[in-house]
């Protein structure tokens, strides 16, 4: 084994963190499970007993850490996502697709055969995160 890993995957490379707002973040790891079929690896409560400190998610294969907002360490509230898409590259988008739908996701983009050959649509998560999902057409 690699230095560049560990026994949960990967530990190079760069790992998408998400801020999520409102003290969703628990509810947050959970809709990524129920949408994303993301398995989550370690849950951190902060010492109040509600925010989430620190939580790993695996999906697609690949690692995703989110957190909830903690405004008196860096003064802000309410922090809204912006100029940032995470994408899935999946062999069935259109079970993806549905699947996070029916769990809540907003969908921005539809998914349509695309130019470039692939099945894509966007789609917005209930924290504000946009996400794109696109595979085999």
């Amino acid at each position: 084994m690699s230095d560049d890993h560990n026994e949960q995957g990967p530990t190079g490379g760069v790992t998408p963190h998400l801020t999520i707002p409102s003290r969703g973040g628990q509810a947050a790891s959970e809709f990524y499970q129920r949408a994303f079929a993301a398995v989550e690896l370690t849950r951190k409560l902060a010492e109040d007993g509600e925010r989430l400190m620190h939580c790993h998610l695996r999906i697609n294969g690949a690692s995703v850490m989110l957190n909830d907002e903690f405004p008196e360490y860096h003064g802000e509230a309410d922090i809204k996502p912006k100029g940032v898409t995470l994408h899935l590259q999946v062999a069935d988008p259109d079970e993806w697709w549905a699947r996070a739908l029916a769990n809540g996701a907003e969908p921005i983009m539809p998914m349509e055969e695309q130019f470039w050959g692939d099945r894509y649509g966007q789609l917005r998560d209930p924290f504000g995160h946009l996400w794109s999902i696109g595979g085999p057409a």
